[in-house]
């Protein structure tokens, strides 16, 4: 696997979602009787978009 990843950060800590930007992190590394697992997509929903904006 690449030593980095792409992630998606929220810009400022919260905001609409142009505030939601693609970010270069280094890769995480599974501790003792952990796994690393690829997401290749993930859903945004409601509760998401709330958070998103500091309501929830």
């Amino acid at each position: 696997m690449a030593e980095t990843m792409t992630a998606i950060a929220i810009e400022g800590g919260k905001g609409p979602a142009e505030a939601l930007v693609p970010v270069e992190l280094e890769r995480p590394v599974p501790g003792q009787g952990q796994i690393l697992i690829r997401v290749e997509a993930a859903g945004v929903n409601r509760p998401d978009l709330l958070q998103r904006l500091g309501f929830y």
